[in-house]
């Protein structure tokens, strides 16, 4: 038997996670599910030797099912919205589609289907595809009696998700490849550059100055200590890694996240616009607010979000509203906490909600391109200043050993 590592959600909204024996995934859910727990995240413990490791493959599938679970909502969606049985609707799925990968989706959903199996509970046997919140607002649709609305605001609520995803990495792209072309070209003309300059300064044996002295000494350091501070980066990679596993670690560290000038308040707003779509589309999806606010606080990346999240719930319990215990924190934007108080006092919290995503969904878009706007000149005007340092100390050597007038 192996030893799996979990995380799920009740039905009233509290998150547990601990460590179950099973043979495989299948068993952990079993007994999740006897327990009355939604799974949000079935796993093995990694060892130590996995941790220089990384499953291209794996990450690569989930990049692949996260959009095969997208095609498939959207398509669900459109079928049961013209009024298709869902059998029937997942039927049709399966002879059209020509990707095999969404046959062997759709085909074990059908036959759970079909057997009387309810549409949750048989998504619920597949946690790395469908999550905890995927889940929710499916059970919440059946619950209704409306699976197409259901299905129709998840997708909106993927979509919007990947496309604020795609912007954050487009915008990223080309700092990112601008930044190792100037990294690369510097380390190109200290390595391999520098050092012939070297050898013709020793042959005259001439004092050189001193900006000339810095930058080969720099030179020198990387081709005889490089190989080692490589490794020393890749140390302090790897124990940064166990630090963070370390609740206080990663607390201090989610902290000093936000609080970076520039990068901070955009982490804020990601973090505001991916909770408030979440619990907002769970809301209109007719999860209970309890229940809304365990599952979507699991979107959250940054523990100290996630704790005052789950100190809100707290007071909730206690009769207590949402938007005050956000507010007080100063971890949230107070646009947005204001926003979600107006809708629990107009009764439309789950509109508000969604108008705050949209909102800061903005902001997020403006924020990366002036930082990019600050970013890019910044590499650029960098790179030049470093490369002209270093070519005019060599001139200047140069110079001074030919007794040439500067």
């Amino acid at each position: 038997m192996a030893r799996f590592h979990y995380r799920a959600v009740s039905e009233d909204g509290e998150v547990h996670s601990g460590d179950l024996e099973a043979d495989d995934e299948q068993g952990v859910l079993l007994q999740l599910r006897s327990k009355g727990l939604i799974p949000i995240e079935i796993g093995t413990r990694r060892g130590w030797q996995s941790l220089l490791q990384v499953d291209v493959n794996q990450l690569m599938g989930r990049a692949r099912g996260h959009k095969l679970v997208l095609q498939f909502t959207q398509n669900l969606a459109s079928l049961l919205h013209s009024g298709v049985a869902l059998d029937r609707s997942l039927d049709i799925m399966l002879r059209v589609s020509p990707d095999p990968q969404m046959q062997q989706l759709i085909g074990p959903i059908q036959e759970g289907v079909r057997r009387g199996i309810s549409l949750s509970r048989v998504m619920g046997e597949r946690p790395e595809l469908f999550s905890g919140f995927y889940i929710s607002m499916i059970q919440a649709s059946e619950v209704s009696g409306n699976l197409s609305e259901g299905l129709g605001n998840l997708a909106y609520y993927m979509e919007r998700s990947k496309s604020l995803h795609d912007r954050l990495v487009s915008a990223l792209i080309y700092p990112v490849i601008l930044l190792i072309v100037s990294v690369s070209s510097l380390l190109i003309i200290l390595i391999y550059v520098i050092p012939q300059f070297r050898q013709l300064f020793d042959d005259m044996g001439a004092a050189l100055p001193m900006s000339t002295q810095i930058v080969i000494g720099v030179a020198e350091g990387l081709q005889t200590y490089g190989p080692w501070l490589l490794l020393l980066l890749l140390a302090g990679g790897v124990l940064l890694r166990q630090l963070l596993r370390q609740p206080e670690y990663h607390r201090k560290w989610d902290r000093m996240q936000l609080r970076l000038p520039l990068l901070g308040g955009l982490r804020q707003r990601i973090e505001t616009a991916r909770f408030a779509r979440s619990l907002g589309a769970l809301l209109t999806g007719g999860v209970a607010l309890l229940q809304a606010l365990g599952i979507a606080r699991q979107t959250l990346g940054n523990q100290l979000l996630v704790e005052q999240v789950g100190l809100a719930a707290d007071g909730l319990k206690q009769g207590r509203q949402l938007a005050p215990p956000l507010l007080a924190s100063g971890l949230f934007p107070p646009l947005a906490v204001q926003m979600i108080q107006v809708g629990e006092e107009t009764g439309h919290l789950d509109e508000m909600l969604l108008k705050v995503a949209d909102a800061y969904d903005r902001e997020v878009e403006n924020a990366i391109q002036r930082l990019l706007a600050v970013l890019e000149p910044l590499l650029i005007v960098g790179l030049g200043v470093l490369i002209a340092g270093i070519i005019l100390s060599v001139l200047v050597a140069i110079m001074s050993i030919t007794d040439l007038p500067i």
